[in-house]
């Protein structure tokens, strides 16, 4: 049963007022906590945008939120104000450890001992942080991926201290909001999601460094393989699927030849070191020059949008 009716978000940028957006569509009333005005105003309105679209989409006339979906935004710049009252608290700043331990320490005074604290990180240690407060047991890890009010996965880790209640009530609130929660029982660097992602990047740019083929081609394979493989079948079922003496007997020959480095190839590193970071300066693995962010990221979500229909309908009909 779903326990959460005010959920606290401290950090207004690209996570949080996306987390935010998740919520308050399935009518959770969020208070989003910033210290930065034009930063909540900024987060306000974006959010205002995905509920707009989503109602578009669900059926809302001329663009209105559904009453039945939208919950209650509210903006704050006082913790201490933000979090008073709330069920569950998320921390969704920058990616410095220091800082989440701050917060959780002061989190800790400031909520009393019912109230769910987690992180939003993507691959800090939940331990770590979880070890600034007093109640450590009541602090997980949230890793929602981007954007939050799109993509269903959230990963909930249990660091070293987390109870198994903490942990099924925040399962439960995800569930309450149209997530798909994971346990990750571990407190793992890179969690599941981005220890998988990085294998296959590192294999990805190892072929292109050794001129196996074009950023395009492998691209390509992978998009119309793997691509069209996992919106269905995970890799563990795919090998049950393919039979486990077959992967055995192509793992004892083709794992030699895999790309295990422990270190970033060299490739990447000039990449960085050249300022060629990707669409943000117009130029990485592939030429981004004349393309915004802003219209590239726009067209990859309406894409992900209809894959995940698809997806959704097909779980649907499977029962």
């Amino acid at each position: 049963m779903n326990r959460v009716k005010t959920l606290a978000i401290i950090g207004a940028g690209t996570m949080g007022h996306s987390i935010a957006a998740a919520a308050l569509q399935h009518g959770v009333s969020v208070r989003l906590i910033d210290v930065s005005a034009p930063a909540l105003e900024t987060a306000r309105r974006k959010i205002q945008s995905y509920l707009a679209s989503a109602a578009g989409k669900g059926g809302g006339k001329g663009g209105a939120v559904p009453g039945h979906l939208a919950g209650v935004l509210e903006t704050c710049m006082e913790m201490a104000a933000g979090v008073t009252g709330a069920d569950m608290v998320i921390e969704a700043v920058p990616e410095k450890l220091d800082l989440k331990k701050e917060i959780f320490a002061q989190l800790d005074k400031l909520c009393p001992p019912s109230v769910i604290l987690a992180t939003n990180t993507s691959g800090l240690p939940i331990t770590a942080i979880a070890s600034a407060a007093a109640r450590p047991e009541r602090v997980l890890g949230t890793h929602f991926y981007m954007p939050a009010y799109l993509i269903p996965l959230v990963e909930v880790v249990c660091s070293d201290y987390t109870s198994p209640d903490v942990a099924g009530d925040t399962v439960a609130f995800l569930q309450s909001i149209g997530r798909k929660p994971v346990l990750v029982k571990k407190d793992i660097p890179g969690f599941i999601g981005n220890r998988l992602q990085h294998a296959i990047a590192r294999e990805a740019i190892s072929l292109l460094q050794k001129g196996i083929a074009s950023a395009q081609d492998i691209d390509t394979v992978a998009r119309y393989t793997l691509g069209l493989r996992f919106a269905h079948t995970g890799p563990l079922e795919q090998r049950d699927l393919n039979g486990l003496d077959v992967h055995l007997d192509v793992a004892e020959y083709l794992y030699q030849s895999l790309e295990n480095c422990t270190q970033p190839l060299a490739i990447l590193r000039e990449k960085v070191e050249s300022g060629c970071l990707g669409l943000k300066t117009g130029r990485g693995f592939y030429d981004w020059e004349g393309r915004t962010r802003e219209e590239v990221t726009a067209r990859k979500n309406e894409q992900m949008s209809k894959v995940l229909e698809l997806m959704l309908s097909w779980e649907k009909e499977s029962g």
